[in-house]
């Protein structure tokens, strides 16, 4: 039986590369873009393209009418318009504003702001990544780790161990921090929180100079930290030749896999097959088949619990410390915030079964089910506790 599903498995991938053979041809896939500003190029990722043909790019149907409307509405930005939208930090330092701030200072501004999520001296926790794990330098070297064994170490990607440029770091936490309230920290604030996460990286300036924790971090020496990852990416996406770079490197398949494309007898010798070493058979408890559902799962929080009285919402503050209280647990985000007695009776206004639906559809800026895959029990749950707290 192996033998016939191996000969049927070989025919049918070889059919499928004689129809992509003649399906590639007949949509005249290339190598090069064949319309647009980069009509000519090589593909930027070393891929195919498909132009409309037909009526079909490739395998897929496209709306050829939709296809060639060109689209006028609104104007080109000003530059006052873009300067003010452009909030980007680049690599050579683009961007910056002028600033300062030392560790000490830093610390004090993670305790306040950054450790409920990130851990003590950036630990992580919670969901939440590591910042640091020690002496960047050494830990390094992780980054060859393989986990070949179920007991091996792999590696350890912090921010001192695998980012290859600073710059990332300051524009991040500038926009995208705190996440309750990005934007909310004064450049003198970041600065010290990037000096700060410098030394719990244990960190050195390019010069060699050790970051204490009264080195001042500003704006002429912040992206001269020396990262140990500096070289550890490739291509090099940095500088006016970028595209280009990529272009070229991507289209050279010496520089990925195994340098050349194939399509047929690609494996040589004999594959190595494992086979299973230790059978499990027997479990402790053994397995239930039973496979329906309780008719009233206790864990909605509006169910008798055994307990009675304010365990009934123990499952609903569960589920909002884990997936709610990141925009429920302040008025920042503009969503009614727990406790909140003027919000909620606005909110419940509604009825539990608007509120409900809201929740799980999502309305303005709040996601669909607050972008978890939570079923409806368990966000009922979480509504209920908050309104509950909120009264």
């Amino acid at each position: 039986m192996y033998k016939s599903y191996r000969k049927l498995l070989v025919s049918g991938i070889l059919v499928s590369a004689a129809l992509t053979a003649a399906f590639a041809s007949d949509t005249g896939a290339s190598k090069k873009y064949t319309e647009g500003k980069e009509k000519g190029k090589l593909v930027i990722d070393g891929g195919a393209t498909y132009p409309v043909k037909n009526g079909m790019t490739g395998p897929y149907h496209v709306n050829v009418k939709a296809h060639k409307m060109a689209i006028n509405n609104g104007r080109p930005a000003t530059p006052n318009e873009i300067k003010a939208w452009n909030i980007d930090v680049m690599p050579d330092g683009t961007g910056l504003p002028e600033g300062h701030g030392t560790a000490e200072e830093g610390e004090a501004v993670y305790e306040a702001k950054c450790l409920s999520c990130h851990g003590d001296f950036g630990s992580g926790g919670g969901g939440y990544p590591s910042l640091a794990k020690g002496n960047a330098y050494e830990l390094h070297e992780t980054l060859k780790f393989q986990r070949t064994t179920p007991d091996a170490d792999g590696p350890v990607r912090v921010f001192g161990t695998y980012w290859p440029r600073a710059s990332t770091l300051w524009w991040y936490i500038k926009t995208g921090m705190p996440h309750p309230a990005p934007l909310s920290l004064t450049d003198d604030q970041v600065y010290a929180l990037v000096a700060y996460i410098y030394t719990l990286n244990e960190l050195k300036l390019q010069d060699g100079t050790e970051i204490e924790d009264d080195t001042e971090i500003n704006k002429s020496n912040v992206l001269k930290v020396d990262l140990p990852n500096k070289d550890g990416f490739i291509p090099n996406i940095d500088g006016p030749h970028a595209l280009e770079d990529v272009r070229a490197f991507y289209n050279d398949y010496s520089n990925y896999g195994n340098g050349t494309r194939c399509m047929k007898d690609c494996f040589k010798g004999k594959p190595k097959i494992l086979p299973i070493q230790i059978e499990q058979k027997s479990f402790l408890p053994p397995l239930s088949e039973k496979r329906d559902l309780p008719e009233n799962p206790c864990w909605i929080a509006s169910c008798d619990v055994e307990a009675g009285g304010s365990s009934a919402n123990a499952e609903g503050k569960k589920i909002y410390d884990a997936h709610c209280a990141v925009c429920h647990g302040n008025d920042s985000m503009g969503a009614p915030d727990l406790g909140n007695k003027e919000a909620w009776a606005k909110v419940m206004k509604q009825g539990m079964d608007t509120v409900l639906k809201n929740a799980i559809n999502g309305k303005n800026a709040m996601p669909p089910r607050g972008g978890t895959d939570l079923p409806d029990e368990k966000i009922k749950a979480a509504i209920e506790y908050m309104y509950s707290k909120s009264k």
